[in-house]
Protein backbone atom coordinates (compact mmCIF):
# COMPACT_ATOMS: atom_id res chain seq x y z
CA UNK A 1 0.00 0.00 0.00
CA UNK A 2 2.88 2.37 0.79
CA UNK A 3 4.40 1.74 -2.63
CA UNK A 4 1.09 2.59 -4.32
CA UNK A 5 0.74 5.78 -2.29
CA UNK A 6 4.26 6.83 -3.20
CA UNK A 7 3.50 6.37 -6.88
CA UNK A 8 0.34 8.43 -6.67
CA UNK A 9 2.15 11.24 -4.90
CA UNK A 10 4.98 11.15 -7.41
CA UNK A 11 2.55 11.26 -10.31
CA UNK A 12 0.73 14.20 -8.75
CA UNK A 13 3.95 16.17 -8.37
CA UNK A 14 5.17 15.33 -11.85
CA UNK A 15 1.87 16.18 -13.52
CA UNK A 16 2.34 19.83 -12.60
CA UNK A 17 5.57 20.09 -14.57
CA UNK A 18 7.09 19.02 -17.85
CA UNK A 19 8.87 15.68 -17.49
CA UNK A 20 12.04 15.72 -19.53
CA UNK A 21 14.86 13.19 -19.70
CA UNK A 22 17.34 15.96 -20.56
CA UNK A 23 15.95 18.33 -17.90
CA UNK A 24 14.66 20.91 -20.36
CA UNK A 25 11.25 21.97 -21.59
CA UNK A 26 12.16 22.24 -25.26
CA UNK A 27 8.85 21.43 -26.94
CA UNK A 28 5.39 22.92 -26.82
CA UNK A 29 2.62 21.00 -25.06
CA UNK A 30 -0.14 21.39 -27.65
CA UNK A 31 -0.22 18.99 -30.59
CA UNK A 32 -0.40 21.50 -33.43
CA UNK A 33 2.54 23.74 -32.58
CA UNK A 34 4.57 20.74 -31.50
CA UNK A 35 4.13 19.11 -34.89
CA UNK A 36 5.05 22.31 -36.75
CA UNK A 37 8.23 22.59 -34.69
CA UNK A 38 9.17 19.02 -35.50
CA UNK A 39 8.25 19.36 -39.14
CA UNK A 40 11.00 21.95 -39.53
CA UNK A 41 13.61 19.42 -38.44
CA UNK A 42 15.33 16.98 -40.77
CA UNK A 43 14.41 13.32 -40.47
CA UNK A 44 11.25 11.37 -39.80
CA UNK A 45 9.19 12.96 -37.03
CA UNK A 46 5.80 11.31 -36.56
CA UNK A 47 2.84 12.67 -34.60
CA UNK A 48 0.06 10.23 -33.69
CA UNK A 49 -2.84 9.75 -31.26
CA UNK A 50 -3.57 6.37 -29.67
CA UNK A 51 -5.44 7.52 -26.55
CA UNK A 52 -4.93 9.30 -23.21
CA UNK A 53 -2.19 8.77 -20.62
CA UNK A 54 -1.79 5.04 -20.02
CA UNK A 55 -2.42 3.78 -16.50
CA UNK A 56 1.16 2.48 -16.42
CA UNK A 57 4.02 1.68 -18.77
CA UNK A 58 5.82 -0.51 -16.27
CA UNK A 59 5.83 -3.82 -18.20
CA UNK A 60 5.19 -5.88 -15.07
CA UNK A 61 2.21 -3.81 -13.93
CA UNK A 62 0.50 -3.07 -17.21
CA UNK A 63 -2.57 -5.08 -18.25
CA UNK A 64 -4.18 -2.67 -20.73
CA UNK A 65 -3.85 -2.47 -24.50
CA UNK A 66 -2.97 1.24 -24.50
CA UNK A 67 -0.05 0.59 -22.17
CA UNK A 68 1.14 -2.23 -24.41
CA UNK A 69 1.00 0.04 -27.45
CA UNK A 70 3.58 2.26 -25.73
CA UNK A 71 5.67 -0.57 -24.30
CA UNK A 72 6.33 -2.27 -27.66
CA UNK A 73 8.34 0.82 -28.69
CA UNK A 74 10.30 1.03 -25.47
CA UNK A 75 11.05 -2.60 -24.65
CA UNK A 76 11.80 -5.90 -26.30
CA UNK A 77 11.38 -9.33 -24.71
CA UNK A 78 13.41 -12.49 -25.21
CA UNK A 79 11.38 -13.26 -28.32
CA UNK A 80 9.33 -11.11 -30.66
CA UNK A 81 6.76 -11.37 -33.43
CA UNK A 82 7.31 -10.39 -37.04
CA UNK A 83 4.91 -8.60 -39.35
CA UNK A 84 3.14 -11.90 -40.08
CA UNK A 85 2.82 -12.75 -36.35
CA UNK A 86 5.47 -15.48 -36.42
CA UNK A 87 7.71 -15.92 -33.37
CA UNK A 88 11.23 -14.61 -34.03
CA UNK A 89 14.26 -13.75 -31.94
CA UNK A 90 14.19 -10.61 -29.83
CA UNK A 91 16.86 -10.10 -27.18
CA UNK A 92 17.57 -13.80 -27.71
CA UNK A 93 19.12 -14.57 -31.08
CA UNK A 94 18.47 -18.30 -30.74
CA UNK A 95 16.80 -20.61 -28.25
CA UNK A 96 16.66 -24.35 -27.58
CA UNK A 97 13.96 -26.54 -26.05
CA UNK A 98 14.80 -29.86 -24.40
CA UNK A 99 13.23 -33.04 -25.76
CA UNK A 100 10.88 -33.30 -22.79
CA UNK A 101 9.78 -29.66 -23.30
CA UNK A 102 10.77 -28.69 -19.77
CA UNK A 103 13.94 -26.62 -20.30
CA UNK A 104 14.19 -23.49 -22.45
CA UNK A 105 17.67 -22.10 -23.07
CA UNK A 106 17.90 -18.62 -24.58
CA UNK A 107 21.12 -17.38 -26.15
CA UNK A 108 21.24 -13.59 -26.03
CA UNK A 109 22.64 -11.44 -28.79
CA UNK A 110 26.16 -10.09 -28.42
CA UNK A 111 26.62 -6.56 -27.14
CA UNK A 112 23.11 -5.85 -25.86
CA UNK A 113 22.74 -2.52 -24.07
CA UNK A 114 20.18 -0.57 -22.08
CA UNK A 115 19.15 2.84 -23.37
CA UNK A 116 21.66 4.41 -20.96
CA UNK A 117 24.48 2.49 -22.67
CA UNK A 118 25.15 -0.01 -19.86
CA UNK A 119 25.31 -3.76 -20.65
CA UNK A 120 22.14 -5.84 -20.66
CA UNK A 121 22.81 -9.45 -19.61
CA UNK A 122 20.99 -12.66 -18.83
CA UNK A 123 20.93 -11.67 -15.16
CA UNK A 124 18.52 -8.87 -16.09
CA UNK A 125 16.03 -11.53 -17.20
CA UNK A 126 16.53 -13.46 -13.95
CA UNK A 127 15.64 -10.29 -12.04
CA UNK A 128 12.68 -9.51 -14.32
CA UNK A 129 11.06 -12.95 -14.09
CA UNK A 130 11.44 -12.95 -10.30
CA UNK A 131 10.02 -9.43 -10.09
CA UNK A 132 6.91 -10.50 -12.03
CA UNK A 133 6.50 -13.48 -9.67
CA UNK A 134 7.07 -11.36 -6.55
CA UNK A 135 3.82 -10.91 -4.56
CA UNK A 136 5.00 -7.40 -3.61
CA UNK A 137 4.97 -6.44 -7.29
CA UNK A 138 1.37 -7.65 -7.68
CA UNK A 139 1.79 -8.13 -11.44
CA UNK A 140 -1.65 -8.81 -12.97
CA UNK A 141 -0.12 -11.36 -15.36
CA UNK A 142 2.20 -13.03 -12.85
CA UNK A 143 0.23 -16.24 -12.40
CA UNK A 144 -0.86 -16.61 -16.01
CA UNK A 145 2.60 -16.19 -17.52
CA UNK A 146 4.81 -17.87 -14.94
CA UNK A 147 2.77 -20.56 -13.18
CA UNK A 148 4.28 -23.28 -15.40
CA UNK A 149 7.82 -22.46 -14.22
CA UNK A 150 9.25 -24.76 -11.57
CA UNK A 151 9.07 -23.18 -8.12
CA UNK A 152 6.46 -20.58 -9.06
CA UNK A 153 4.07 -21.31 -6.17
CA UNK A 154 6.83 -20.81 -3.60
CA UNK A 155 8.07 -17.69 -5.40
CA UNK A 156 4.55 -16.25 -5.50
CA UNK A 157 4.43 -16.79 -1.73
CA UNK A 158 7.58 -14.69 -1.30
CA UNK A 159 10.51 -17.11 -1.70
CA UNK A 160 11.78 -15.76 -5.03
CA UNK A 161 14.90 -17.92 -5.12
CA UNK A 162 12.77 -21.00 -5.79
CA UNK A 163 11.77 -19.75 -9.26
CA UNK A 164 13.75 -21.92 -11.67
CA UNK A 165 15.33 -19.20 -13.82
CA UNK A 166 19.09 -18.86 -14.07
CA UNK A 167 21.95 -17.21 -15.94
CA UNK A 168 24.90 -19.63 -16.35
CA UNK A 169 26.72 -16.75 -18.03
CA UNK A 170 25.94 -13.24 -19.29
CA UNK A 171 24.71 -14.53 -22.66
CA UNK A 172 22.60 -17.48 -21.51
CA UNK A 173 19.22 -17.48 -19.77
CA UNK A 174 17.64 -20.79 -18.71
CA UNK A 175 14.02 -21.45 -17.68
CA UNK A 176 12.94 -24.80 -16.20
CA UNK A 177 9.26 -25.69 -16.38
CA UNK A 178 7.41 -27.95 -13.98
CA UNK A 179 5.33 -29.21 -16.89
CA UNK A 180 5.33 -28.69 -20.67
CA UNK A 181 3.59 -25.63 -22.07
CA UNK A 182 2.86 -25.75 -25.80
CA UNK A 183 2.74 -21.94 -26.05
CA UNK A 184 5.64 -20.92 -23.79
CA UNK A 185 7.53 -19.40 -26.71
CA UNK A 186 4.59 -17.03 -27.25
CA UNK A 187 4.65 -16.09 -23.56
CA UNK A 188 8.32 -15.18 -23.91
CA UNK A 189 7.40 -12.68 -26.64
CA UNK A 190 4.93 -10.84 -24.42
CA UNK A 191 5.57 -7.35 -23.04
CA UNK A 192 5.15 -8.24 -19.35
CA UNK A 193 8.38 -10.24 -19.47
CA UNK A 194 10.39 -7.41 -21.03
CA UNK A 195 13.59 -6.92 -19.02
CA UNK A 196 13.76 -4.00 -16.61
CA UNK A 197 16.95 -2.59 -15.12
CA UNK A 198 17.26 -3.71 -11.50
CA UNK A 199 19.33 -0.74 -10.29
CA UNK A 200 16.82 1.76 -11.69
CA UNK A 201 13.74 0.02 -10.31
CA UNK A 202 15.24 -0.49 -6.86
CA UNK A 203 16.51 3.09 -6.66
CA UNK A 204 13.22 4.70 -7.68
CA UNK A 205 10.47 2.20 -6.80
CA UNK A 206 7.36 2.21 -8.99
CA UNK A 207 8.04 5.87 -9.84
CA UNK A 208 10.85 4.78 -12.18
CA UNK A 209 8.22 4.30 -14.91
CA UNK A 210 6.79 7.85 -14.89
CA UNK A 211 9.96 9.95 -15.26
CA UNK A 212 11.94 9.96 -18.53
CA UNK A 213 15.13 10.48 -16.55
CA UNK A 214 14.70 7.08 -14.87
CA UNK A 215 12.81 5.24 -17.62
CA UNK A 216 15.70 3.03 -18.76
CA UNK A 217 14.56 0.70 -21.52
CA UNK A 218 15.92 -1.60 -24.23
CA UNK A 219 13.58 -1.17 -27.21
CA UNK A 220 13.61 0.68 -30.51
CA UNK A 221 12.69 4.02 -28.90
CA UNK A 222 13.25 5.79 -25.58
CA UNK A 223 11.28 8.53 -23.84
CA UNK A 224 12.62 12.04 -24.32
CA UNK A 225 9.73 13.91 -22.73
CA UNK A 226 6.42 13.17 -21.02
CA UNK A 227 3.92 15.93 -20.35
CA UNK A 228 0.95 14.27 -18.60
CA UNK A 229 -2.31 15.03 -20.40
CA UNK A 230 -0.44 16.43 -23.39
CA UNK A 231 2.09 14.11 -25.03
CA UNK A 232 4.80 11.50 -24.75
CA UNK A 233 7.74 12.21 -27.04
CA UNK A 234 9.89 9.22 -27.95
CA UNK A 235 13.18 9.32 -29.82
CA UNK A 236 15.20 6.61 -31.51
CA UNK A 237 17.25 4.50 -29.09
CA UNK A 238 20.76 4.46 -30.54
CA UNK A 239 21.67 1.55 -28.23
CA UNK A 240 18.94 -0.78 -29.55
CA UNK A 241 20.54 -3.84 -31.16
CA UNK A 242 18.54 -3.38 -34.40
CA UNK A 243 18.60 0.43 -34.51
CA UNK A 244 19.49 0.42 -38.22
CA UNK A 245 16.01 -0.95 -39.01
CA UNK A 246 14.26 1.86 -37.13
CA UNK A 247 13.28 4.68 -39.51
CA UNK A 248 11.42 7.03 -37.14
CA UNK A 249 13.65 9.63 -35.49
CA UNK A 250 10.91 10.73 -33.09
CA UNK A 251 7.32 9.69 -32.41
CA UNK A 252 5.09 12.14 -30.58
CA UNK A 253 2.10 10.44 -28.98
CA UNK A 254 -0.48 13.19 -28.44
CA UNK A 255 -2.52 12.19 -25.37
CA UNK A 256 -6.27 12.61 -25.87
CA UNK A 257 -9.31 10.97 -24.34
CA UNK A 258 -11.88 12.93 -26.38
CA UNK A 259 -12.41 11.36 -29.84
CA UNK A 260 -13.89 14.61 -31.18
CA UNK A 261 -10.75 16.51 -30.16
CA UNK A 262 -8.61 13.86 -31.83
CA UNK A 263 -10.70 14.08 -35.00
CA UNK A 264 -10.37 17.87 -35.06
CA UNK A 265 -6.60 17.60 -34.62
CA UNK A 266 -6.45 15.12 -37.50
CA UNK A 267 -8.49 17.33 -39.83
CA UNK A 268 -6.35 20.33 -38.88
CA UNK A 269 -3.21 18.42 -39.86
CA UNK A 270 -1.87 18.43 -36.31
CA UNK A 271 -1.57 14.64 -36.16
CA UNK A 272 -0.95 12.04 -38.86
CA UNK A 273 -2.92 9.21 -37.25
CA UNK A 274 -5.78 8.83 -34.77
CA UNK A 275 -6.95 5.64 -33.11
CA UNK A 276 -10.01 7.28 -31.57
CA UNK A 277 -12.46 8.12 -34.35
CA UNK A 278 -15.84 9.59 -33.29
CA UNK A 279 -18.37 6.87 -33.94
CA UNK A 280 -20.90 9.36 -35.33
CA UNK A 281 -18.44 10.19 -38.13
CA UNK A 282 -18.03 6.60 -39.32
CA UNK A 283 -20.93 6.53 -41.85
CA UNK A 284 -19.45 9.40 -43.87
CA UNK A 285 -15.91 8.03 -43.57
CA UNK A 286 -16.71 4.65 -45.09
CA UNK A 287 -15.51 5.60 -48.58
CA UNK A 288 -12.55 7.66 -47.36
CA UNK A 289 -9.28 5.80 -48.15
CA UNK A 290 -7.76 7.26 -44.98
CA UNK A 291 -10.32 5.36 -42.88
CA UNK A 292 -9.06 1.85 -42.26
CA UNK A 293 -10.66 -1.22 -40.70
CA UNK A 294 -8.66 -4.35 -39.93
CA UNK A 295 -9.29 -7.52 -37.90
CA UNK A 296 -8.51 -7.57 -34.21
CA UNK A 297 -8.14 -10.68 -32.09
CA UNK A 298 -10.50 -9.63 -29.37
CA UNK A 299 -13.90 -10.04 -27.73
CA UNK A 300 -16.03 -7.21 -26.33
CA UNK A 301 -17.88 -8.45 -23.25
CA UNK A 302 -19.52 -7.35 -20.02
CA UNK A 303 -18.22 -8.28 -16.58
CA UNK A 304 -20.67 -9.01 -13.79
CA UNK A 305 -19.34 -8.65 -10.25
CA UNK A 306 -20.13 -12.13 -9.00
CA UNK A 307 -19.50 -11.07 -5.43
CA UNK A 308 -22.83 -9.25 -5.60
CA UNK A 309 -25.53 -11.53 -4.21
CA UNK A 310 -28.05 -10.77 -6.95
CA UNK A 311 -25.63 -11.99 -9.67
CA UNK A 312 -24.85 -15.30 -8.02
CA UNK A 313 -27.95 -16.96 -9.47
CA UNK A 314 -26.99 -18.19 -12.95
CA UNK A 315 -30.59 -17.65 -14.12
CA UNK A 316 -30.21 -13.90 -13.52
CA UNK A 317 -26.98 -13.82 -15.54
CA UNK A 318 -28.54 -15.82 -18.35
CA UNK A 319 -31.58 -13.53 -18.39
CA UNK A 320 -29.41 -10.43 -18.71
CA UNK A 321 -27.57 -12.03 -21.62
CA UNK A 322 -30.65 -13.27 -23.48
CA UNK A 323 -32.24 -9.81 -23.28
CA UNK A 324 -29.57 -8.41 -25.63
CA UNK A 325 -30.00 -8.26 -29.40
CA UNK A 326 -26.40 -8.81 -30.51
CA UNK A 327 -27.16 -8.37 -34.20
CA UNK A 328 -28.70 -4.95 -33.51
CA UNK A 329 -25.73 -4.00 -31.34
CA UNK A 330 -23.20 -4.93 -34.02
CA UNK A 331 -25.11 -3.52 -37.00
CA UNK A 332 -26.61 -0.36 -35.49
CA UNK A 333 -24.78 0.69 -32.34
CA UNK A 334 -21.38 -0.45 -33.60
CA UNK A 335 -22.27 0.48 -37.19
CA UNK A 336 -21.10 -2.77 -38.72
CA UNK A 337 -17.52 -2.39 -37.54
CA UNK A 338 -17.90 -5.31 -35.08
CA UNK A 339 -19.39 -8.79 -35.53
CA UNK A 340 -22.05 -10.19 -33.16
CA UNK A 341 -20.52 -12.79 -30.85
CA UNK A 342 -21.70 -16.34 -31.53
CA UNK A 343 -19.50 -17.80 -28.78
CA UNK A 344 -16.79 -16.30 -26.55
CA UNK A 345 -13.56 -17.00 -28.47
CA UNK A 346 -13.76 -15.25 -31.82
CA UNK A 347 -12.24 -15.69 -35.29
CA UNK A 348 -8.52 -15.64 -35.96
CA UNK A 349 -7.39 -17.78 -33.02
CA UNK A 350 -5.79 -21.06 -34.09
CA UNK A 351 -6.85 -24.59 -33.23
CA UNK A 352 -4.73 -27.75 -33.22
CA UNK A 353 -4.32 -28.13 -37.00
CA UNK A 354 -2.17 -25.61 -38.94
CA UNK A 355 -4.40 -22.93 -40.44
CA UNK A 356 -7.43 -24.05 -38.42
CA UNK A 357 -9.76 -21.80 -36.44
CA UNK A 358 -10.77 -22.39 -32.82
CA UNK A 359 -14.11 -20.62 -33.35
CA UNK A 360 -14.89 -22.68 -36.45
CA UNK A 361 -14.18 -25.92 -34.57
CA UNK A 362 -16.39 -24.67 -31.72
CA UNK A 363 -19.31 -24.10 -34.10
CA UNK A 364 -18.76 -27.47 -35.82
CA UNK A 365 -18.65 -29.27 -32.47
CA UNK A 366 -21.08 -27.34 -30.26
CA UNK A 367 -22.89 -24.94 -32.55
CA UNK A 368 -23.50 -21.24 -31.92
CA UNK A 369 -24.23 -20.44 -28.28
CA UNK A 370 -25.83 -17.12 -29.21
CA UNK A 371 -28.38 -17.07 -32.01
CA UNK A 372 -29.13 -13.82 -33.77
CA UNK A 373 -32.23 -14.92 -35.66
CA UNK A 374 -34.76 -15.21 -32.80
CA UNK A 375 -34.37 -12.27 -30.47
CA UNK A 376 -38.06 -12.22 -29.52
CA UNK A 377 -37.78 -15.83 -28.39
CA UNK A 378 -34.65 -15.03 -26.41
CA UNK A 379 -36.35 -12.08 -24.71
CA UNK A 380 -39.31 -14.24 -23.69
CA UNK A 381 -36.90 -16.82 -22.27
CA UNK A 382 -35.06 -14.05 -20.38
CA UNK A 383 -38.26 -12.92 -18.69
CA UNK A 384 -39.08 -16.52 -17.76
CA UNK A 385 -35.62 -17.09 -16.23
CA UNK A 386 -35.80 -13.86 -14.23
CA UNK A 387 -39.20 -14.87 -12.87
CA UNK A 388 -37.87 -18.34 -11.96
CA UNK A 389 -35.06 -16.62 -10.06
CA UNK A 390 -37.66 -14.79 -7.96
CA UNK A 391 -37.86 -11.48 -9.83
CA UNK A 392 -41.01 -11.57 -12.00
CA UNK A 393 -40.99 -8.48 -14.24
CA UNK A 394 -37.93 -7.34 -12.32
CA UNK A 395 -39.89 -6.96 -9.07
CA UNK A 396 -37.59 -6.88 -6.07
CA UNK A 397 -34.41 -6.67 -8.15
CA UNK A 398 -32.15 -3.88 -6.87
CA UNK A 399 -31.03 -0.86 -8.85
CA UNK A 400 -27.76 -1.72 -10.57
CA UNK A 401 -24.96 0.42 -11.94
CA UNK A 402 -23.07 -0.04 -15.20
CA UNK A 403 -19.55 1.37 -15.23
CA UNK A 404 -17.78 2.36 -18.46
CA UNK A 405 -15.42 4.91 -19.88
CA UNK A 406 -16.61 7.29 -22.59
CA UNK A 407 -14.76 6.20 -25.73
CA UNK A 408 -15.84 4.56 -28.96
CA UNK A 409 -19.13 2.72 -28.64
CA UNK A 410 -18.99 2.35 -24.87
CA UNK A 411 -21.53 5.02 -23.93
CA UNK A 412 -24.07 4.21 -26.72
CA UNK A 413 -23.87 0.56 -25.69
CA UNK A 414 -24.46 1.51 -22.06
CA UNK A 415 -27.60 3.40 -23.07
CA UNK A 416 -28.79 0.38 -25.06
CA UNK A 417 -28.21 -1.92 -22.06
CA UNK A 418 -30.21 0.47 -19.89
CA UNK A 419 -33.12 0.19 -22.31
CA UNK A 420 -32.81 -3.57 -22.96
CA UNK A 421 -32.68 -4.51 -19.30
CA UNK A 422 -35.49 -2.07 -18.66
CA UNK A 423 -37.63 -4.45 -20.75
CA UNK A 424 -37.04 -6.99 -17.97
CA UNK A 425 -38.10 -4.47 -15.32
CA UNK A 426 -34.51 -3.93 -14.16
CA UNK A 427 -33.43 -0.34 -13.52
CA UNK A 428 -29.84 0.59 -14.27
CA UNK A 429 -27.75 3.72 -13.77
CA UNK A 430 -24.79 4.53 -16.01
CA UNK A 431 -21.52 5.58 -14.41
CA UNK A 432 -19.00 7.20 -16.78
CA UNK A 433 -15.45 7.00 -15.43
CA UNK A 434 -12.26 8.52 -16.83
CA UNK A 435 -9.88 6.00 -18.36
CA UNK A 436 -7.17 6.69 -15.78
CA UNK A 437 -9.35 5.25 -13.00
CA UNK A 438 -11.55 2.87 -14.98
CA UNK A 439 -9.34 -0.23 -15.16
CA UNK A 440 -8.06 -0.12 -11.55
CA UNK A 441 -11.61 0.37 -10.28
CA UNK A 442 -12.82 -2.61 -12.29
CA UNK A 443 -9.85 -4.74 -11.23
CA UNK A 444 -10.54 -3.94 -7.57
CA UNK A 445 -14.15 -5.07 -7.91
CA UNK A 446 -15.68 -1.68 -7.11
CA UNK A 447 -18.58 -2.03 -9.53
CA UNK A 448 -21.82 -3.93 -10.25
CA UNK A 449 -21.49 -4.39 -14.01
CA UNK A 450 -18.69 -3.07 -16.19
CA UNK A 451 -17.64 -2.86 -19.79
CA UNK A 452 -14.81 -5.22 -20.55
CA UNK A 453 -12.92 -6.65 -23.47
CA UNK A 454 -9.81 -8.60 -24.24
CA UNK A 455 -7.35 -8.29 -27.08
CA UNK A 456 -5.16 -11.36 -27.33
CA UNK A 457 -1.53 -11.17 -26.31
CA UNK A 458 -0.62 -14.34 -28.19
CA UNK A 459 -2.33 -16.84 -30.47
CA UNK A 460 -3.81 -19.35 -28.07
CA UNK A 461 -7.39 -19.48 -26.75
CA UNK A 462 -6.03 -19.93 -23.23
CA UNK A 463 -4.98 -16.27 -23.29
CA UNK A 464 -8.67 -15.33 -23.07
CA UNK A 465 -10.07 -18.34 -21.22
CA UNK A 466 -7.46 -18.28 -18.44
CA UNK A 467 -8.76 -14.87 -17.36
CA UNK A 468 -11.54 -16.68 -15.52
CA UNK A 469 -9.32 -18.88 -13.38
CA UNK A 470 -9.87 -18.20 -9.71
CA UNK A 471 -6.33 -16.90 -9.09
CA UNK A 472 -5.92 -14.91 -12.31
CA UNK A 473 -5.06 -11.26 -11.64
CA UNK A 474 -7.29 -10.16 -14.54
CA UNK A 475 -10.36 -12.05 -13.29
CA UNK A 476 -12.38 -8.84 -12.90
CA UNK A 477 -15.72 -10.55 -12.30
CA UNK A 478 -14.28 -12.84 -9.57
CA UNK A 479 -15.65 -15.99 -11.23
CA UNK A 480 -14.55 -19.12 -9.36
CA UNK A 481 -15.26 -22.68 -10.42
CA UNK A 482 -12.88 -25.49 -9.30
CA UNK A 483 -13.92 -27.69 -12.22
CA UNK A 484 -13.14 -24.89 -14.66
CA UNK A 485 -9.76 -24.28 -13.00
CA UNK A 486 -8.93 -27.97 -13.35
CA UNK A 487 -9.70 -27.95 -17.08
CA UNK A 488 -7.60 -24.89 -17.84
CA UNK A 489 -4.75 -26.09 -15.64
CA UNK A 490 -4.71 -29.51 -17.35
CA UNK A 491 -4.82 -27.80 -20.75
CA UNK A 492 -1.83 -25.69 -19.70
CA UNK A 493 0.22 -28.67 -18.50
CA UNK A 494 -0.36 -31.18 -21.28
CA UNK A 495 2.21 -31.74 -23.99
CA UNK A 496 -0.53 -33.19 -26.21
CA UNK A 497 -1.76 -30.40 -28.48
CA UNK A 498 -5.04 -32.19 -29.27
CA UNK A 499 -5.82 -32.54 -25.57
CA UNK A 500 -4.85 -28.90 -25.00
CA UNK A 501 -7.41 -27.59 -27.47
CA UNK A 502 -10.11 -30.14 -26.56
CA UNK A 503 -9.97 -29.09 -22.92
CA UNK A 504 -10.12 -25.42 -23.86
CA UNK A 505 -13.23 -26.04 -25.97
CA UNK A 506 -14.82 -27.71 -22.97
CA UNK A 507 -13.77 -24.85 -20.73
CA UNK A 508 -15.33 -22.29 -23.07
CA UNK A 509 -18.65 -24.16 -23.00
CA UNK A 510 -18.55 -24.25 -19.21
CA UNK A 511 -17.98 -20.48 -19.07
CA UNK A 512 -20.92 -19.87 -21.39
CA UNK A 513 -23.24 -22.20 -19.52
CA UNK A 514 -22.30 -20.46 -16.27
CA UNK A 515 -22.54 -17.06 -18.01
CA UNK A 516 -19.38 -16.03 -16.19
CA UNK A 517 -19.46 -12.91 -18.38
CA UNK A 518 -21.72 -11.68 -21.18
CA UNK A 519 -20.08 -11.76 -24.63
CA UNK A 520 -21.28 -8.96 -26.90
CA UNK A 521 -19.22 -8.78 -30.09
CA UNK A 522 -16.05 -9.83 -31.85
CA UNK A 523 -13.84 -6.85 -32.45
CA UNK A 524 -12.25 -5.04 -35.36
CA UNK A 525 -9.89 -2.07 -35.26
CA UNK A 526 -10.60 1.19 -37.10
CA UNK A 527 -8.56 4.37 -37.41
CA UNK A 528 -7.62 7.31 -39.63
CA UNK A 529 -4.16 7.60 -41.17
CA UNK A 530 -2.72 10.25 -43.46
CA UNK A 531 -1.39 8.89 -46.77
CA UNK A 532 1.98 10.53 -46.19
CA UNK A 533 2.54 8.33 -43.11
CA UNK A 534 4.09 5.32 -44.79
CA UNK A 535 5.82 2.08 -43.85
CA UNK A 536 3.79 1.42 -40.69
CA UNK A 537 1.79 -1.71 -40.04
CA UNK A 538 -0.92 -2.96 -37.68
CA UNK A 539 -1.21 -6.43 -36.12
CA UNK A 540 -4.37 -8.27 -35.00
CA UNK A 541 -3.09 -7.89 -31.43
CA UNK A 542 -3.93 -4.18 -31.58
CA UNK A 543 -0.43 -2.79 -32.09
CA UNK A 544 0.76 -0.22 -34.62
CA UNK A 545 4.44 -0.29 -35.52
CA UNK A 546 5.26 3.34 -36.20
CA UNK A 547 8.99 2.91 -35.51
CA UNK A 548 9.39 1.58 -39.05
CA UNK A 549 7.36 4.44 -40.54
CA UNK A 550 8.39 7.52 -42.41
CA UNK A 551 6.89 10.73 -43.73
CA UNK A 552 6.76 10.85 -47.51
CA UNK A 553 4.75 12.34 -50.32
CA UNK A 554 1.25 10.91 -50.56
CA UNK A 555 0.80 8.59 -53.50
CA UNK A 556 -1.81 9.48 -56.07
CA UNK A 557 -4.76 7.10 -56.54
CA UNK A 558 -3.25 6.01 -59.88
CA UNK A 559 0.05 5.10 -58.19
CA UNK A 560 -1.65 2.94 -55.56
CA UNK A 561 -3.63 0.82 -58.00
Amino acid sequence: MKKKLALVLAAAMLSSAVLSGCGENDSKPDGGEGQEAQAGEEGNHLVVEVGPDPETIDPALNSASDGNIMIIYLFESLLNMDKDNNIIGGMAETWDVSEDGLTYTFHLREGLKWSDGTPLTANDFVYTFKRVADPLTAAPYGYDLLCMIKGYDEAAAGNLDTLAVSAPDDQTFVVELSHPCVYFDKICAYTTLSPVQQATVEANGEAWAIDPATYICNGAMKIKEWVPGSHILMEKNENYWNADAVTADTIKFVLMEDANAAYSAYNAGEVMFIKDVPTEEIPKLRENPEFRVEPLLGTYYISLNLNRGYFQDVRVRQALSLALDRQYIADTIMQGTYTPAKNFVGPGVSDVEPGSSFSDVTIETYGEFFHTDDFEGDLAKAKELLADAGYPNGEGFPMIEYMTNDAGYHKPLAEYLQSAWGELGINMDIKIVEWATFTPTRRNGDYDIARNGWIYDYDDPSNLLNLFETENGNNDGKYSNPEYDTKTETARKTADREEHYRLLHEAEQMLLEDMAMIPIAWQNEFWLQKPELQGTYHTPYGYWYFMYGSVGEAESPEETK
